[in-house]
């Protein structure tokens, strides 16, 4: 997160009732003395000035818990990530300084029991913390965060890190739109019967969609239903600096063992693998050994099997042997429902009005979608309330996408491509299927799916009530042939830049 302009040092003092309460009473807690805590933000207030001090530590409490942990108690999530982000450093410098000797610094979030990730500061920590881990103490890396899995279930927990999962990514914590219903629909059914259906699952889609979130989802269920399935998550790139790591070290019987062994595997980011010949080998070896034990491959991937370059083609006919889908970008009031979803993690009230706005100006990516929201809960909580959409505008001006042009819809595809054709619209949402109409219509497709982004099955029913399985094969031979022959790209390329800007 970035500096807030608010960081300006005053050298006022501060009124004695701005200064945070003592720890709170309880057998296993231990106050700090008397005036340490005063004394750490004493120091505090003069090295960060009286704004910055009393939007950030003045409703916050302290106490050593268990003799030997520094606790600091928050009003909410947005108060802890500011500080870790901001002032751990300036903390922990003023805790060593009063305390004498490098503290164990925690956070506490008042609505939540007294359990957090330990945070070890000494008096030269900088403020490097990401700002995903500190967002809340109930939706961090740790176990705990997933609703499935109980406190005591140790071996529930060992399963899901040794998996490379992480347990915020589960079902629960997806929200399914028009634009992901189906490959959520589809993950749920693989989580519940692994091996047995859509081998491989291949999702794709453009960066921040929830890859990443379904496959994990599918890893964390299998491991709920089947304790001890094993099951291993990692990136293409992992998996290549593993294998190179093999072949430097001769352990090629333990990379295999590794990847080979497995109940399911699920690889991210399968696109990296292009023009990586000695690890596509192995690879392939690796998934004709699950896939012959049937053993459940999920891959992911921001394009589709056949327009990853430089991809051997029994590899990509691998890759389609079971069910390729796309997740597409998230329509508005899906948008709307993840941030939603998002600000009750925060513990924040933000006026529907900002949210509408994110929604509006955020579209194409759920990442930078959350990263606005949290940047906007972060300024809620410390300073009040966005004035208008201009000021929101501004404070959010390097992640807000540019305002839409006039869109791209259906219609226009279609009348454009049948004026390039000589064809009328209806030729390509009825029946007939000579040539000429086969192409344009497939062009049609392709160009919808591309520039409109609706769901296949929506598509299919815009061209005639045809299926998503013929918008898929469309959109394939199209590809194919654009890599084929430079002409015929040349003219999907003039009729995907007529319509951006007519």
């Amino acid at each position: 997160m970035h500096q807030h302009p608010m960081e300006t040092a005053h050298e006022d003092s501060v009124p004695t009732h701005s200064l945070p309460a003592q720890g709170v009473e309880g057998s296993d807690l231990f106050k700090l003395q008397p005036t340490a805590w005063d004394q750490i933000c004493h120091i505090l207030l003069k090295k960060l000035g009286q704004d910055n001090f009393q939007r950030c530590f003045s409703g916050t409490t302290a106490q050593i818990v268990d003799g030997h942990r520094f606790v600091v108690n928050v009003p909410n999530p947005i108060h802890q990530l500011w500080i870790e982000s901001n002032f751990s450093g300036t903390l922990a410098d003023a805790a060593a300084e009063v305390l004498g000797t490098a503290a164990s610094i925690e956070f506490s979030v008042a609505s939540e029991p007294l359990m957090t990730i330990p945070m070890t500061l000494t008096s030269s920590a900088q403020p490097e913390l990401k700002a995903a881990r500190a967002i809340s103490t109930r939706h961090d890396d740790r176990p705990l965060a997933s609703p499935h899995v109980s406190a005591d279930n140790n071996q529930g927990i060992r399963s899901f890190a040794d998996a490379g999962l992480n347990p915020k990514f589960n079902f629960d914590s997806f929200v399914v739109g028009a634009n992901c219903s189906y490959s959520a629909a589809v993950a749920k059914a693989v989580s519940e019967k692994p091996g047995r259906i859509y081998n491989p699952l291949f999702f794709w889609g453009a960066t921040g969609l929830g890859k990443t979130h379904l496959m994990q989802a599918i890893g964390q269920e299998v491991l709920l239903r089947k304790k001890k399935a094993i099951v291993r998550y990692v990136t293409s790139e992992q998996f290549t600096n593993e294998f190179v790591e093999a072949i430097k070290k001769q352990s090629f019987s333990q990379f295999r063992q590794k990847y080979r062994k497995v109940d399911v595997l699920l690889i991210d980011d399968v696109h990296f693998f292009g023009g990586k010949d000695s690890t596509q080998e192995e690879f392939f070896h690796t998934f004709n050994e699950l896939f012959n034990n049937a053993k459940q491959i999920v891959l992911a991937s921001d394009r589709p099997p056949s327009e990853i370059k430089n991809l051997e083609s029994r590899l990509v006919s691998r890759f389609e042997w079971g069910l390729t889908t796309q997740i597409q970008t998230p329509d508005f009031e899906t948008r709307v429902a993840i941030l939603r979803r998002k600000m009750s993690d925060f513990n924040v009230s933000i006026e529907p009005w900002i949210l509408e706005f994110i929604a509006k100006r955020v579209r194409t990516n759920v990442r930078k979608l959350e990263g606005a929201l949290m940047r906007v809960a972060a300024h809620v909580s410390l300073e009040g309330t966005m004035q208008n959409e201009s000021a929101l505008a501004a404070f959010l001006h390097d992640v807000i996408d540019e305002e839409p042009t006039k869109s791209v819809t259906v219609d226009r595809v279609q009348r454009a491509v049948a004026n390039h054709y000589d064809l009328r619209v209806s030729d390509l949402t009825g029946p007939r299927r000579p040539k000429n109409i086969a192409e344009a219509r497939q062009v049609a497709m392709y160009l919808t799916r591309h520039m409109v982004k609706l769901p296949l099955i929506q598509i299919g029913e815009e061209f005639g009530g045809r299926d998503h399985g013929t918008v898929i094969h469309a959109c394939k031979v199209v590809s194919q042939r654009m890599n084929d022959t430079t002409d015929f790209r040349a003219m999907v390329d003039r009729l995907s830049t007529k319509l951006m800007e007519s």
